[in-house]
């Protein structure tokens, strides 16, 4: 499995139920690598997508609420219910995509991590894990500097170190 997520210097990824910024290049890079696969969130995360749900992808969102069902989307209530869905699915293929809690429960789950890393620190409420004090992650990829506006970007890819971790070894 892998993760991925747009986050700023802080590792903040969100704020009050959104993204801390909308870069146009980083929601298209977000499309390009989960087309056709399967994204992984939790309820508040599918719940603040402008749409209800991604299209051209396989839906899983997992809630705590047992009653909680969202068309077009597999709807999982534990841990054990998602590693159960996720197993029909091949583990390159699945992509986690949040929120906060999803992250940590999944990281030890996945073996790469595709990270939006922002240059500047924003007002946030929602952190994803910091893979740069993580022993178990290395930093293997990171693209030129990127630029919205006057924002300052990078496309960062983390590896865990030891191989394959996702459900499907």
């Amino acid at each position: 499995m892998k993760l991925i997520a747009s986050a700023d210097e802080n590792w903040g990824i969100g704020c009050n139920q959104q993204l801390l910024v909308r870069i146009p290049d980083d929601l298209r890079y977000f499309r390009e690598l989960t087309t056709g696969k399967v994204v992984v969130m939790g309820r508040k995360t599918r719940e603040s997508l402008p749409g209800g749900i991604l299209s051209d992808r396989v839906n899983i969102v997992l809630s705590k609420d047992r009653n909680y069902q969202i068309q077009g989307a597999a709807v999982v209530h534990s841990m054990d219910e998602l590693n159960q869905e996720c197993r029909q699915y091949v583990s390159d293929d699945i992509f986690v995509m949040g929120g906060e809690s999803i992250y940590r429960q999944l990281l030890d789950c996945c073996d790469t991590a595709y990270i939006t890393k922002i240059d500047f620190a924003y007002t946030a409420d929602a952190y994803f894990p910091n893979l740069d004090a993580h022993p178990e992650w290395e930093l293997v990829a990171r693209s030129e500097e990127q630029t919205y506006f006057d924002l300052i970007y990078h496309f960062q890819k983390y590896k865990k170190k030891g191989g394959n971790h996702g459900y499907n070894r």
